[in-house]
């Protein structure tokens, strides 16, 4: 069972202080914020794929769940 509404305060309490320790970092100014963030971003570029809808997710986590069956496992 997954995201009950004790794991959604949690995580809520959780993105507040990674929010919260971000601001704090860029001075609560927003415009060093995305400065900060495009300098990080440009040198920790993405290599996975995009997606751009459910229906996309979707598929690569079929397609993920299909490579995980076929691995076989370690001999030993």
């Amino acid at each position: 069972m997954c995201c009950g509404l004790r794991d959604w305060k949690v995580h809520g309490q959780e993105v507040w202080r990674i929010k919260d320790q971000l601001a704090a970092e860029a001075g609560y100014d927003v415009d060093r914020f995305f400065a900060q963030f495009r300098a990080w971003s440009e040198e920790h570029l993405h290599d996975g794929p995009v997606v751009h809808n459910a229906a996309e997710l979707q598929r690569l986590a079929a397609g993920e769940s299909a490579l995980a069956l076929e691995d076989k496992p370690p001999k030993g």
